[in-house]
């Protein structure tokens, strides 16, 4: 058993992008930044989208200026859905990014207005314009669709194949509503580190029904050492009906902790800023540990 398990936090563009109110950036700032400070170092930190769509991350710039002067080294990688998100980012000094696509085409076409051709296209595109930009595919929908149901293991690993034939090399998993159980996670996970051991396969499970950590632990005891989650478990797909919550990082890694993983990140700390993400957001938390009394 791997027992370094390294935790991406993606709440500041998961856990931020369906907020109504918006957050200052000051805000912003002290949250990003106290995560920083209780041990994570992967993060991913706001999406480069038309704040047309996605208004609470109109101040993506903005953030990315402030964090790259002030940590030049860290991992920041923020989601961007076409070549323009993609050229903002790299402009700006990024040299890492998330680019989403559905493994539903109906997912697909809700989520970002295209089909699996026109993003392979997109996705080209950025790849051929950025050759030193290390891209990282979010495969949305991989354990289960809103309007297309699951999928079988080998529709998922024939999916996979053609971003690997492009020459992805890292990917992350996404149970974007929910509904993944431990079994398909094992089954899906080891299917394909079996199929494309050079990938680097990652998790991001959402704790809709309540599976989130059993899933995410299915994930790690299958061989994933990458794991991505929220700060209380704040989020939820607002491109997928019934999509709430996700796997709260806190709540991940006291689990992980307590069974003698090395995460690298300090509970108290972490714990410290959930709390008081909490008191200054009004948004559905579906962690745990951040409703217990000190």
């Amino acid at each position: 058993m791997n027992k370094k398990i390294e935790i991406v936090e993606v709440g500041p563009r998961d856990g931020f992008q369906n907020l109504e109110e918006y957050i200052p950036v000051e805000e912003k700032l002290k949250i990003i930044e106290g995560l920083i400070a209780s041990g994570i170092k992967h993060m991913q930190h706001t999406s480069f989208v038309s704040p047309k769509a996605i208004p609470q991350l109109r101040d993506a710039s903005e953030i990315t200026k402030v964090l790259l002067e002030k940590y030049p080294d860290f991992d920041f990688f923020p989601l961007v859905p076409n070549l323009y998100g993609a050229r903002t980012a790299y402009e700006l000094g990024i040299k890492k990014v998330s680019y989403v696509v559905s493994l539903s085409a109906s997912h697909n076409k809700a989520n970002i207005n295209r089909t699996h051709e026109e993003s392979f296209e997109e996705l080209k595109k950025i790849m051929d314009t950025y050759k030193d930009l290390d891209i990282c595919v979010d495969v949305a929908t991989t354990f289960g669709c809103p309007f297309e149901g699951k999928f079988s293991t080998e529709v998922v690993v024939e999916f996979i194949r053609q971003l690997v034939n492009m020459g992805v090399k890292e990917m992350t998993l996404a149970d974007t509503i929910g509904v993944a159980n431990p079994k398909q996670v094992r089954e899906i996970v080891t299917a394909l580190k079996e199929e494309f051991p050079k990938v680097e396969f990652q998790v991001h499970i959402h704790d809709t029904r309540n599976m989130g950590m059993v899933n995410t632990l299915a994930a790690i005891e299958s061989g994933i050492t990458k794991v991505q989650s929220t700060l209380g478990g704040l989020g939820g797909c607002p491109f997928a009906p019934g999509a709430s919550g996700n796997t709260a990082t806190e709540d991940l890694v006291y689990m992980l902790k307590d069974m003698g993983y090395d995460t690298g990140i300090n509970i108290d700390g972490l714990l410290e800023i959930a709390r008081y993400e909490k008191s200054i957001i009004d948004g559905n938390f579906s962690g745990h540990l951040i409703n217990i009394k000190k």
